[in-house]
């Protein structure tokens, strides 16, 4: 009788010893049953002990998992093509072969798949061992998402289960030619063509490996690779998706990504010629697909180094990425209600790049934060006032009249407390300013110093000190980071009533001022009572 599974697996095989055994392990105990499932591997002419392994589960489950051999092709389009060729099932998956999945996942997913007659079911991903997975589309389960209105582009692997008729209605194939992300054009076609697609974030269907020594072929590719993978990619998703905001919505995936990815930290170091030829190609691409809408929405630190690379402007651009791994982001340029990031080519006649390229419309909390650090703290005495002088460095520029230091009083919830910024509501009171301020340029022009002079009160009180500053029309809050600066001794003073004083870092290095009287009138019973009773209601 021929065996008609609901589910073909397709694995193509390639040095993956020991991966491989725990990826076939994690295959044969699928609770969907081996009277459902067909396995077929696809060995691309390995070296190792793939091989080998293969035929050994082959031979110790017939039926089940199917063994083809083959030389090596230089990557896993060709074997999954072959397996394609070859496979039964109702669907078709693709594994990593130095991956895994949970033990209910193809049953969970053809189960869905039949039940909402779904033509791709994504099941969510995980990373191990340090692997990176895009998390967002997993957040909740949904029958019918779109490519369009979810986060679906930004997890385009093969890793999905495909019901194969659609897969061979479009003769679905892998281009061949493609070193990296041969998976993208056929996963990016089979979501424009198919009729409904599933997530299921319910349970953990896929575990991604990083291994030990990184081999996985994705972190071998090198950057003229990449970028030509890249462009084909994205001329193959062009044919099949006319310009406007649907094309757009796949792309912003590809320019935050994969292209983003040619402009990072080791970009200075490569050889000229390699570094003119990422930026003709990126050029090119930009010029095709870059639309004003995806510029806009770019935040400016990548979208300065594609303007850059657009104008040929080499050496600005490596300039840009080396200033900035050595030293951070350059401070925020305050003028007219709006916020620059003066990298290099900004307004520079010769790289022709207008103000909108350097113009921080993004969120901007982080690089605030970051940016902010506290120089100096000290106590100041003049009888009986107390005040704690600070000298705090602002990674902005420009236009801070609007920058005040306020205290927060009481206990700070954790929205204020992260380790960056945060940007307050519109309706949000603004705390007033506490104490007087100064504001000079820092040295060498990297931010703004603004010395605050805080007048400290005889009261009961904890308060965190905090930086409130306009940017591009927004208000941030920024907590003050002690960093390891030494703080000022606690101190008493006062006469009538003797209160201490200290200024300390909180558990997360955030500047704290506590204030408490050393002794305390005694009190009757009937006011210890009513204290008692305050201070439970307050907590």
């Amino acid at each position: 009788m021929t065996r008609s599974p609901d589910v073909s697996v397709v694995v193509a095989v390639y040095n993956t010893m020991p991966y491989l055994t725990e990826c076939l392990n994690s295959l044969v105990r699928q609770s969907i049953g081996l009277d459902r499932l067909e396995i077929v591997a696809v060995d691309d002419g390995s070296t190792d002990d793939s091989g080998a392994e293969l035929d050994r589960f082959a031979e110790r489950y017939p039926g089940v998992v199917r063994v083809l051999h083959q030389e090596n092709s230089g990557g896993p389009a060709a074997p999954s093509n072959r397996a394609l060729e070859v496979a039964t099932g109702r669907f078709v998956y693709f594994i990593g072969s130095d991956d895994y999945l949970g033990d209910e996942a193809l049953e969970r997913m053809v189960a869905c798949a039949d039940e909402h007659g779904s033509d791709i079911v994504v099941g969510k991903m995980v990373g191990t061992n340090g692997r990176y997975v895009h998390q967002k589309l997993y957040a909740k389960s949904d029958p019918d998402i779109s490519l369009y209105a979810s986060s679906l582009p930004f997890t385009l692997a093969n890793t999905k289960l495909f019901r194969r008729e659609l897969v061979d209605k479009h003769r679905l194939r892998f281009p061949e030619d493609m070193p990296v992300g041969s998976d993208q054009p056929f996963t990016i076609e089979a979501c424009v063509r198919a009729r409904k697609i599933s997530v299921l974030g319910d349970y953990t269907y896929y575990y991604a490996v990083k291994r030990g020594d990184a081999s996985n072929i994705t972190y071998r590719a090198d950057h003229l690779a990449r970028l030509r993978c890249a462009a084909r990619i994205m001329d193959h998703t062009a044919g099949l998706i006319e310009a406007g905001p649907q094309r757009d919505a796949v792309f912003k995936r590809h320019f935050e990504w994969e292209l983003s990815k040619l402009l990072l930290d080791d970009f200075p170091a490569l050889p000229l010629e390699t570094r003119r030829q990422v930026c003709e190609g990126l050029a090119a691409l930009l010029e095709a697909y870059f639309t004003d809408g995806l510029r806009d929405a770019t935040g400016v630190k990548r979208r300065v180094r594609f303007g850059l690379a657009q104008r040929g402007a080499m050496a600005e651009l490596t300039r840009a990425i080396a200033d900035e791994t050595d030293h951070g982001a350059p401070p925020f340029l305050l003028e007219g209600g709006r916020a620059f990031a003066p990298y290099p080519g900004f307004r520079d006649a010769g790289v022709g790049l207008d103000d909108r390229w350097y113009e921080a419309r993004e969120g901007v909390a982080g690089r605030l934060a970051a940016g902010t650090k506290l120089v100096s703290a000290d106590w100041e005495q003049d009888g009986q006032q107390l005040t704690l002088a600070l000298k705090l460095r602002l990674g902005v520029t420009g236009d801070t009249s609007s920058a005040i230091v306020a205290l927060a009083q009481g206990a700070m919830p954790q929205s204020a407390d992260k380790p960056g910024a945060r940007k307050l509501p519109k309706d949000a009171l603004r705390p007033k300013a506490v104490g007087e301020f100064t504001r000079e340029p820092a040295e060498g022009g990297a931010g703004i110093l603004l010395g605050a002079r805080i007048p400290v009160q005889p009261v009961r009180a904890k308060r965190g000190v905090r930086v409130y500053v306009d940017v591009a029309g927004s208000t941030y809050e920024i907590p003050v980071r002690t960093e390891g600066l030494p703080m000022p001794l606690a101190r008493r003073w006062g006469a009538t009533t003797p209160h201490r004083v200290a200024a300390s870092p909180n558990p997360k290095g955030r500047l704290v001022i506590t204030t408490a009287p050393l002794w305390e009138p005694k009190l009757g019973m009937g006011a210890l009572l009513r204290r008692t009773l305050s201070r439970s209601k307050r907590k």
